[in-house]
């Protein structure tokens, strides 16, 4: 049975968000990553090989890692990315189609909202964990704040623009339970191989308090 959204934001504080462009660097990064500490891991539908990645991470991690699916976009992607495997999806934001596939399916999305009538939206469809995306543009810290005062009730994941020094201040609000970023998986370190230092990057972020 899937976790649900409640529990799995609390797993880390960091859930990596990464692009996988071959299918040979998927079971070493997120073996790198959850070895780091972090054992949520966003694989986003953005490659051709995005989700043999999945389905090869969810054979080859221990069983407590939780492996989701990242920009869902359609209730298609939706279904593609259970069939992979994902125990979680998250979109960058929602239409009605998606959410309706969603509240249908037994595997848990994180939807992506960017402003307060956005929110309201979602939670009048029971929803109460959001991704707050595209973070620093839509507004940071003093939005999720904002946002905080009216609406307590929910709980967010802000990604879009966060890295390792601007994750603490996100931490720190009341109602963020984790964030979500690419700075512990770059591009560069990927294409040469470099699990070691990734592994130290994800331990680093890891350790970051809430």
């Amino acid at each position: 049975m899937a976790l649900s959204i409640d529990k799995i934001v609390q797993v880390a504080p960091v859930v990596p968000v990464m692009v996988v462009e071959r299918l040979e660097d998927a079971v070493p990064l997120a073996k790198a990553l959850y070895n780091g500490g972090l054992k949520v891991l966003e694989i986003t539908l953005r490659t051709p090989v995005a989700l043999d990645a999945i389905s090869a991470m969810v054979e080859a991690l221990p069983d407590d890692a939780v492996i989701g699916a990242g920009t869902i976009v359609t209730p298609d992607d939706l279904k593609k990315a259970v069939a992979a495997g994902s125990t979680f999806l998250v979109s960058p934001g929602t239409t009605p189609e998606l959410i309706e596939a969603a509240k249908a399916s037994d595997i848990p999305l994180l939807p992506g909202i960017a402003t307060p009538s956005e929110a309201m939206n979602l939670l009048a469809h029971g929803f109460t964990h959001m991704k707050f995306f595209p973070a620093e543009a839509a507004g940071g810290v003093p939005m999720l704040k904002s946002i905080g005062g009216p609406l307590p009730q929910i709980t967010f994941c802000p990604t879009g623009g966060i890295n390792l020094a601007k994750a603490p201040e996100y931490l720190k609000l009341p109602n963020v339970a984790c964030v979500g970023g690419t700075w512990m998986a770059p591009k560069e370190l990927i294409a040469e191989k470099r699990w070691d230092e990734i592994e130290t990057l994800a331990r680093e972020a890891a350790q970051l308090a809430r």
